[in-house]
């Protein structure tokens, strides 16, 4: 009897073809997400670059400056008397003493000055760098001491704390009621180290101004200290006083207010800006923190950088490079199963490489001019190249054309999402939802089965007839 061979039928090898094809769009999509992660470990590299451009200049500049100040800070020390009794029984007597001081903080503080930005290079990498030049004045209400014991007051000082002080510029001018008071540096001079006394510098002091007249007495005093301060892109004050009014001016436009307090007014304009705070200790912890030398100090905060960072928008983009490779894909599987028109799987990868060289195209461009004028150089660039390249792949200007168009779109959504953090999760949720809403109504009319399997099997191949049997010759 001859032997029966199963014979593969056409949906079964479509369905074989469907599967080993997806398997390799799978595999593709795979390779394509390793370029897209050495991209991204390209973009971390730039920035930590970047990184170290500003910390080079803040070396070599001024680095970010916080300025605390002014307190009123009292010198004493305590003397004690101690007795012992030495092993003959004979009582000596010894003085011990103890250098302390207390703060007294301001009534009311103003600040008032302008942040007059400049930009440094460093290779291809720009700064931001400024110089502030402002007044702050005030009001002292100095109460009776309230120490007990033998005491003896030093020279009280009104102390101001810079974070770098290297970002002095010139000589501050101070003046206390109107008079001009000489403005010293944390060392002591040689009179307090000959001192009786107690003179000690108060933690953090960079700048003080000596007030000897009231020394261990209660009074008041008006105060004011002309500064130029220079630092690197953030500014900081501390709303150390009872009341704090705050109000800084720059020609910068796009200024980042962050610290524990945002501006009660804000002005801004392609000009600049111009900000007041108004802070009262009720609302500050920064006495407390002050008197219990906390590390934390509570502070207004002005950056003066791009609110743009074309490295974070970037790595950004990278994370939705998943999508433009997926949706790509998926469009052209689908543009083959509706026209049944075949497209090489290298003509996969190629398409995909250049998706992933749009990242790297940005980054590159961003570096050199602005983040958006990047992103269209570098679209254009690649949607051109694609839609060209489809024109042969797919055999027709038309759907060329028409791939180049939606991947414009695409791009344009995308930058949508990455210039508007506010809004990136409603509209990519939108963006989303409309890719897929397109798919399925273009797809509605697809016989996914007619191009895979069919629904019932085939019937069998019917088997040749027997030959009849021989007639049997009876013996």
């Amino acid at each position: 009897m001859p032997s029966i061979t199963s014979v593969s039928t056409p949906a079964a090898t479509r369905s074989r073809s469907m599967f080993l094809k997806l398997l390799i769009l799978a595999g593709m999509t795979l390779i394509i997400l390793i370029a897209l992660f050495y991209v991204d470990s390209v973009i971390s590299d730039r920035q930590t670059f970047r990184d170290q451009a500003v910390s080079s200049i803040a070396t070599s500049y001024a680095s970010e400056q916080l300025l605390v100040g002014p307190t009123l800070v009292q010198p004493y020390r305590v003397t004690t008397v101690e007795t012992t009794t030495d092993l003959k029984g004979a009582k000596q007597t010894t003085n011990k003493y103890e250098d302390e001081n207390y703060t007294i903080f301001p009534h009311e503080l103003a600040v008032t000055g302008a942040l007059k930005p400049s930009v440094r290079r460093h290779g291809l990498y720009r700064v931001t760098v400024y110089e502030f030049q402002g007044t702050l004045a005030g009001h002292f209400d100095v109460p009776p001491p309230t120490v007990k014991g033998n005491v003896q007051y030093g020279e009280p000082y009104l102390a101001f704390s810079i974070k770098d002080p290297r970002g002095i510029v010139g000589t501050p001018v101070m003046r206390v009621n109107s008079a001009a008071v000489p403005v010293q540096g944390a060392l002591k001079t040689q009179a307090e180290q000959d001192s009786p006394v107690a003179t000690g510098i108060a933690a953090g002091t960079n700048l003080r101004a000596l007030l000897p007249a009231l020394s261990g007495k209660p009074g008041s005093f008006d105060f004011s200290l002309d500064l130029t301060l220079a630092g690197t892109q953030s500014f900081q004050l501390a709303p150390l006083a009872d009341n704090n009014r705050f109000d800084i001016s720059s020609t910068w436009a796009e200024p980042l207010f962050a610290g524990e307090f945002l501006p009660r007014t804000r002005d801004l304009s392609a000009a600049g800006f111009h900000a007041v705070w108004e802070i009262s200790s009720l609302a500050s912890a920064t006495q407390q923190q002050l008197n219990a030398h906390s590390e934390k100090t509570d502070s207004i905060s002005i950056t003066l950088n791009n609110t743009i960072d074309p490295y974070k928008l970037s790595d950004r983009a990278v994370k939705y490079g998943i999508l433009f490779v997926l949706l790509t894909f998926g469009g052209f599987f689908l543009f083959e199963i509706g026209k049944r028109m075949l497209i090489h799987p290298v003509q996969y990868l190629l398409v995909g490489f250049c998706l992933t060289v749009f990242f790297l195209l940005l980054i590159s461009f961003s570096e050199h001019i602005g983040f958006g004028t990047a992103y269209l150089l570098a679209s254009v660039a690649c949607i051109g190249l694609l839609t060209y390249y489809l024109i042969f792949v797919l055999r027709s200007a038309a759907y060329g054309l028409a791939f180049g168009g939606i991947l414009a779109t695409l791009y344009g959504a995308i930058y949508g999402l990455l210039v508007s953090e506010d809004n990136a999760l409603l509209l990519g949720s939108l963006l989303l939802f409309g890719v897929i809403a397109v798919v399925m109504i273009a797809t509605r009319k697809i016989d996914w089965y007619a191009r895979t399997a069919d629904t019932a099997p085939e019937p069998p191949t019917a088997l040749p007839p027997l030959p009849p049997a021989s007639p049997q010759v009876p013996l």
